[in-house]
């Protein structure tokens, strides 16, 4: 079974919104569904707002539907995109 590397943007409601709040909910959601956090960092999107991009490795044979849903619920997320999704070798 393959590993698949996944890149996703999640978009804060404001540029007041906490990051650190949404990247901990981020880890903990991605690991519940067996999911491997990799790393956090902050893109500027517009007027102090910023976006959390979130990558992880997940098993080829794991949905990342319930990933997306359970993002979107995170208190003060506006909206989540995956943006790169690729398989990993080696």
């Amino acid at each position: 079974m393959g590993t698949t590397l996944v890149k996703i943007k999640i978009m804060p409601t404001s540029p007041d919104t906490d990051l650190e709040k949404i990247k901990e909910a981020s880890k903990k959601i991605i690991e519940e569904n067996h999911g491997t956090n990799r790393e956090y960092t902050e893109e500027p999107i517009a007027f102090g707002l910023k976006a959390v991009i979130a990558m992880f490795e997940i098993p080829e044979d794991k949905e990342l539907e319930p990933i997306e849903n359970a993002l979107e619920k995170i208190n003060n997320v506006n909206s989540v995109q995956i943006i790169d999704m690729r398989r990993a070798f080696g």
